[in-house]
């Protein structure tokens, strides 16, 4: 009995360490896995940059499609400064006009192609119109695209960028729209950029590079 005992426990020892081994190689490759389909092509500049306000608690969710937005204000150019234009957004959608939690998109693109990290993308955005923004990313260039156009650094940058944030989320390029798309409310992302979503360009190139990936 007490052999039996004895070669019992080896074994199941022996299971045990065979188990954890095969996890071990699971774990390292579930990692693997992960980092190739992980594509950060485009720099996104912390919120430090451009000196942003902390933000109050807001609902949580996590992103399963994205919407393009412009911030609609006045032109904003490269010899502007971008990272003042922010300060100015968040100070006011948080101020006593809006009382919002923070800035109300997650990335801002400015015109001379520059990503900055707004509102945490886990954090539901905020509009000043009818659409609920829960699930949604929100990418916003600065400046008004009404009056002003995107040039091809531009599109490439929001191209990359959109390709990045569907392998990071895990989102079809077919979940990509605008903001009005979801709201009669808006002209917004302004008539430049939604060229670029009316004549389907910008789905299917960022199609084609998430295939590549």
């Amino acid at each position: 009995m007490v052999r039996l005992k004895i070669f019992s426990t080896s074994t199941a020892l022996l299971v045990i360490g065979i188990v954890f081994s095969f996890s071990e190689q699971g774990f390292a490759q579930s990692r693997k896995s992960h980092q190739l389909t992980t594509r950060d092509t485009v720099v996104i500049l912390p919120r430090a940059e451009w000196k942003a306000q902390e933000a109050r608690p807001y609902k949580q969710h996590v992103p399963i499609k994205i919407t393009v937005h412009h911030e609609g204000g006045k032109v904003l150019t490269t010899a502007d400064d971008a990272r003042q234009r922010l300060k100015n957004i968040q100070t006011w959608t948080m101020g006593p006009d809006r009382k919002w939690t923070d800035i109300p998109y997650h990335l801002l693109i400015a015109p001379d192609g520059t990503v900055y990290q707004g509102r945490n993308p886990l954090t539901v955005g905020e509009t000043n119109t009818e659409y609920d923004p829960t699930g949604h990313l929100l990418i916003c260039f600065l400046g008004n695209y009404n009056q002003q156009k995107l040039d091809d650094k531009l599109l490439k940058v929001l191209i990359n960028l959109l390709a990045d944030q569907c392998i990071k989320y895990n989102i079809s390029a077919k979940d990509i729209s605008t903001h009005r798309d979801h709201s009669k409310q808006t002209a917004c992302p302004g008539e430049d950029i939604y060229s670029y979503f009316k004549s389907g360009y910008i789905v299917n190139e960022v199609s084609k590079v998430v295939k590549r990936e």
